[in-house]
């Protein structure tokens, strides 16, 4: 029989051994390089190094290796074309039929703790890029291996003679995926270095976490995907303690939570429904804080998304074995409190750290035929900035709720109208066409509680309706971007009830 050859040029040597003596022993000859070489040959397993093949040594540091005609002519030459075989005749190409390449580790190198700018560009693969988009160019002849998990599946159909075109077409779709994921990341990298924001074009990569049941609905696929470099507080760091797989509403609810209780540094609580928050509060520790939040909407809570920003104690933890509820979050979980809630059979309990709070990050959202990409809304309040326009200035007391509400109505869906009371939130008005609209529903919600409340609205009233509503129900301050062509008469609106109002020149819309 016939001996066909295989190249072997791999940065994870994990099963490489095994593999290629496995593939000698289907009579394939093995080529390879560098450490590669020294590690078959030093397993016994014969191997050609690739510059007894090209006649041409290694240089530039090995940066110049496979890089050559009788490497690239072996694995683009097609079989059934008989003026590519008289070239590699004429030129003393032999074919190669398998290539086995996984690539420098790049993101690794990105990642590592102290690494410098020269390390990270030494780890930009060049060759091995190379030979993996020439023989999945050419799946025809050439089946080509970039994933080790992939090492038993080959030796397998190779034995039996059953890696036809179908499954060789497969590894090279593979191999596109991950050649353009390697590329993407060292796009970013490297244009994060140049500071560009918006570039001509904007490329982007997630490598998968798991395959989701159904999206928003039964009848919808999904699937979960993370940024390979995140390392801040996000979901996708998440360690699942206990529960069921996380369900595409759950993510996103999940996602909306995590980046309301990142606004908080004392001990806070949300509740999030439907990527809306039902009850945000305050406390002197956790438990209390979710005593707030829970009081803040008794209703809307049950089957909701629970963040704490501290670690779970009894006393919070038989709290929320009483609810109902999907998901609980926080950096930590005492032991006593894991056994209690461990005894519900599906709630999701997920850990993270939570002081690692996001840094800057794009935004995207899919419309039909494109993207739209923006900054993620980080916008915070500087309080030498504050603008007081009305006779009456708030208390203190009325401040620090305004500010607690304005850093909960940015993650309100617009129109947004969040009503509070001693770091508690208790009304809020969501994703309502027309701001007095949302200022009825929050008003309705708080009931006796809106009696000496402040509240917060995440864009300036366009009439003074709004203002008139707030007073008719008891309260007494108000925090706005402002900015309308009519701010004078929500002003004169304050004046006239006796209210106080903060202008904060910052507007929170959230489609």
């Amino acid at each position: 029989m016939m001996k066909k050859r295989a190249l072997i040029s791999v940065a994870n040597k994990d099963h490489i051994a095994e593999f290629a003596q496995g593939l000698v022993d289907l009579n394939y000859e093995i080529i390879s390089t560098g450490g590669t070489l020294d590690l078959l040959q030093a397993a016994g397993i014969r191997a050609q190094g690739v510059d007894d093949i090209t006649g041409f040594p290694e240089i530039l540091d090995g940066r110049v290796k496979t890089l050559h005609p009788k490497i690239h002519g072996g694995l683009l030459a097609q079989r059934n074309n008989e003026a590519h075989q008289e070239e590699l005749e004429a030129n003393q190409i032999d074919p190669i039929d398998l290539v086995v390449v996984n690539l420098y580790p790049f993101k690794e190198t990105l990642q590592a703790e102290g690494v410098s700018e020269e390390e990270i560009i030494e780890n930009i693969d060049i060759g091995g890029p190379a030979m993996l988009r020439a023989a999945a160019k050419n799946f025809d002849d050439v089946a080509v291996v970039v994933d080790p998990t992939d090492y038993i599946f080959v030796l397998t159909a190779l034995e039996h003679e059953q890696l036809n075109r179908s499954e060789r077409q497969r590894l090279a779709a593979k191999v596109f995926r991950h050649t353009a994921h390697y590329d993407t990341m060292i796009a970013q990298y490297v244009t994060t270095q140049t500071g560009e924001d918006f570039p001509e074009t904007y490329s982007v990569t997630y490598e998968k976490v798991q395959t989701l049941r159904y999206g928003e609905n039964p009848h919808q696929t999904a699937a979960f995907y993370k940024d390979p470099f995140e390392t801040s507080l996000s979901l996708a760091s998440a360690k699942q303690l206990h529960g069921k797989e996380l369900s595409f509403n759950n993510i996103q609810d999940a996602n909306a939570a995590l980046e309301m209780v990142a606004e908080y540094e004392q001990p806070a609580v949300v509740a999030v429904k439907h990527m809306n928050p039902c009850g945000i509060a305050i406390g002197d520790n956790i438990s209390a804080a979710f005593t707030k939040a829970y009081e803040a909407d008794p209703i809307s809570i049950f089957g909701g998304i629970i963040a704490c920003n501290r670690e779970v104690d009894v006393d919070t933890a038989e709290q929320l074995s009483a609810l109902f509820l999907e998901i609980v979050m926080a950096p930590g979980y005492t032991q006593a409190a894991l056994d209690i809630l461990m005894k519900k059979k599906n709630i999701r309990l997920l850990e993270l750290n939570m002081d690692n709070k996001s840094e800057d990050y794009y935004k995207l959202a899919t419309v039909k035929g494109g993207v739209l990409i923006q900054s993620h809304d980080d916008g915070g309040l500087d309080a030498a900035a504050l603008i007081y326009p009305t006779t009456r200035q708030p208390t203190a007391q009325e401040e620090a709720d305004l500010l607690f509400a304005w850093k909960a109505v940015k993650h309100v869906k617009s129109n947004a109208i969040v009503l509070a009371k001693d770091k508690q939130t208790v009304g809020i008005g969501a994703g309502q066409m027309n701001r007095i609209g949302a200022a009825k529903i929050a008003i309705e919600q708080a009931n006796d509680k809106s009696a000496g409340s402040v509240l917060a609205s995440d864009a300036f009233f366009p009439m003074p309706d709004t203002i008139e509503a707030a007073a008719k129900a008891g309260i007494t301050a108000i925090i706005q971007p402002g900015g309308s062509k009519r701010d004078q008469d929500s002003i004169d609106a304050c004046n006239e009830n006796g209210m106080a109002m903060i202008f904060t020149e910052m507007r929170h819309f959230k489609h």
